[in-house]
């Protein structure tokens, strides 16, 4: 038993879980058959899909995830943006140029520290985040057109498997 499956056991994850479904030949990570590829191909045909139905609303489907988060609270300042997107500040930065010159976000400094940069929505921002998520829908429902409930529950819970499997690794 190697010294992974040995960590692996004493966190409760049973041998039966440890099936290695690739190995060190590279030949099936760059065709169809691997998960990393395919997941990669949804997400840029998800993302490609948004772009042109966020067209009329002139955002693209990476500008819209800043105004997501914001509305959501889960960040208010640039940094926070960076991180809850996980991009680096710089490329927020930008991003949040493009959408302030919209109309859609404002910066200030922070006065109890000027390295902090907040952001806030403007009206239109507040608006624009109500007037999208029918599109987003919209898109995902195309992307899962033919899926039963069953399926597209089953899809779910695989795909939080296999992020948790992910984090697990992460951690290790």
């Amino acid at each position: 038993m190697t010294a992974k499956q040995k960590k692996l056991r004493k966190s409760g994850v049973d041998n039966d879980d440890l099936i290695e479904f690739y190995s060190g030949d590279a030949t099936a990570l760059g065709d169809n058959e691997s998960v990393g590829y395919l997941i990669k191909l949804a997400n840029q045909v998800v993302m490609r899909n948004l772009d042109t139905e966020l067209q009329p609303y002139d955002l693209t489907a990476p500008q819209w995830v800043p105004l997501l988060v914001i509305s959501k609270g889960r960040a208010d300042t640039v940094a926070g943006c960076a991180r809850e997107i996980g991009v680096d500040t710089g490329a927020m930065t930008r991003m949040l140029d493009r959408l302030e010159t919209k109309g859609f976000v404002t910066r200030t400094r922070s006065a109890e520290d000027r390295r902090v940069v907040n952001v806030t929505l403007t009206k239109a921002g507040h608006e624009i985040v109500k007037l999208i998520p029918p599109t987003i829908c919209h898109v995902l429902n195309r992307h899962l057109r033919g899926f039963s409930e069953t399926e597209f529950e089953t899809f779910k819970d695989l795909l939080r498997r296999f992020l948790a499997n992910g984090e697990q690794s992460s951690q290790e």
